[in-house]
């Protein structure tokens, strides 16, 4: 058999044909949005997009599309595996038990990240953002999050349009969340300095890059401005002063209770900074969010190891939603959007090109993870000081007007199934 791509953890990507014996399933396991493979036993343990070909009893607790043939689950397997396969899982074992028990009952937890090639065309930026989040939400997502300059993404040195924090962009970005019950991260986005005029920024041609949260009602829920500018010269390869158009922020957005866990805010460059993944996680954070643009140099040597640090030294769920493939002539992403588990492993990703990777937030894994390695409770503080938020963004919760608003909590007239305007710039 020949196997394109990688194995354990990461993706399968093409095999040739499937056994004797295989079975065609269409969707996602239990972390992995799953692509066309074909899987012997040994090998249908961690994948992700597309359809499979599994070998029962591989395959079980899919989210989408319907086995062509179907077993009961294994006995003394989880999730439906054999005992060979369910050994080895992505989530440690407990401290004296040989295996873990399944989650117990509650509401769902399942985020979901959109991977994006951004250009400058507003309308067309927008329509695969409008059909992602859709995608998600039918899929049963409670948070769905864009990658940074999800709006539009120029070549270097057009940043394009500034618009205030409730101008177009937001107010039709909060009537698709509504309409489709989500909370929605919009990784970053041009927001006009205040006391500046629509379409502009100040006199140095600056806006914030702002990283808001909007509810499942709509509501402004928690705004975020990237404190940590990418101003980068790598001789040769990479040349970005994101300083000469961006103006810092300068505060820190507290982490905000949503129906996946806690969400802490942050923006592509911040990840190198662990000290506000730490104030975050000190606040309360389950789950750190760094929508990127991550460069093509800068992402194969340091994109997936800075995401399992921070996962690791916090603690904490990390969901990176970025930007993939050529926006231009002159400016390219690296991709690789993906969700890191509390324990450093990868247990979503997306491979080439535009889409989704969807992972299950187990709440009661990461508070177990935390009492039986507290790392809170072994810092020393008095040696080498503390991190938090000296400074904290007001969490918002406020409304955003939206004119002809067809999905108002409560609405029985048949306006409320017509669709949301797409979100354009």
């Amino acid at each position: 058999m020949l196997v394109g791509g990688t194995s354990r953890g990461l993706f399968l990507s093409q095999l040739e044909a499937p056994p004797p014996g295989a079975m065609f399933v269409g969707g996602t396991s239990r972390y992995f949005l799953l692509k066309r493979v074909y899987l012997q036993p040994s090998l249908g343990r961690h994948v992700c997009e597309g359809r499979v070909a599994l070998k029962p009893p591989l395959g079980r607790h899919l989210c989408r599309g319907r086995p062509q043939q179907a077993r009961p689950p294994v006995p003394g397997g989880r999730w439906g595996l054999a005992p060979a396969a369910s050994r080895e899982l992505l989530r440690p074992p407990r401290r004296g038990a040989g295996s873990m028990a399944a989650p117990g009952p509650g509401p769902r937890r399942l985020v979901a990240a959109v991977q994006l090639t951004a250009t400058d065309d507003a309308e067309r930026n927008a329509a695969a953002c409008e059909r992602l989040v859709r995608e998600a939400a039918a899929r049963g997502a409670g948070l769905v999050c864009l990658p940074e300059a999800f709006a539009a993404l120029g070549p270097p040195g057009q940043p394009g349009p500034a618009e205030p924090l409730r101008g177009a962009l937001v107010r039709r970005c909060a009537r698709l969340a509504r309409a489709c019950r989500v909370w929605l991260s919009l990784g970053g986005f041009r927001e006009l300095r205040p006391g500046h005029g629509h379409g502009h920024s100040d006199s140095a041609g600056r806006a914030y890059n702002c990283h808001l949260l909007i509810g499942p009602d709509g509501s402004m829920a928690a705004a975020y401005r990237k404190i940590h500018l990418f101003d980068v010269e790598l001789a040769g390869r990479v040349s970005l002063q994101e300083s000469s158009y961006t103006h810092p922020g300068s505060d820190i957005a507290p982490p905000v209770s949503t129906s996946v866990g806690k969400v802490g805010l942050a923006i592509c460059y911040d990840l190198r900074f662990p000290e506000i993944s730490l104030a975050l996680a000190r606040e309360g954070a389950e789950i750190l969010t760094f929508p990127s643009a991550f460069t093509e140099t800068t992402g194969p040597a340091h994109w997936e190891v800075l995401l399992r640090a921070r996962a690791i030294e916090t603690q904490c769920y990390v969901v990176a939603a970025a930007q993939t493939g050529k926006h231009n002539e002159h400016r390219s992403s690296y991709g690789h959007t993906m969700v890191v588990d509390p324990w450093g492993r990868v247990i979503a990703q997306c491979q080439e090109g535009p889409g989704l990777c969807y992972a299950e937030i187990d709440l009661p894994y990461l508070h177990r993870l935390r009492q039986e390695m507290p790392l809170w409770a072994h810092r020393r503080p008095e040696l080498y000081g503390s991190v938090g938020i000296l400074k904290k963004a007001p969490l918002l919760h406020e409304a955003v007007e939206t004119e002809a608003d067809p999905c108002q909590p409560g609405d029985s007239t048949e306006e409320k199934q017509e669709e949301p305007p797409p979100i354009t710039s």
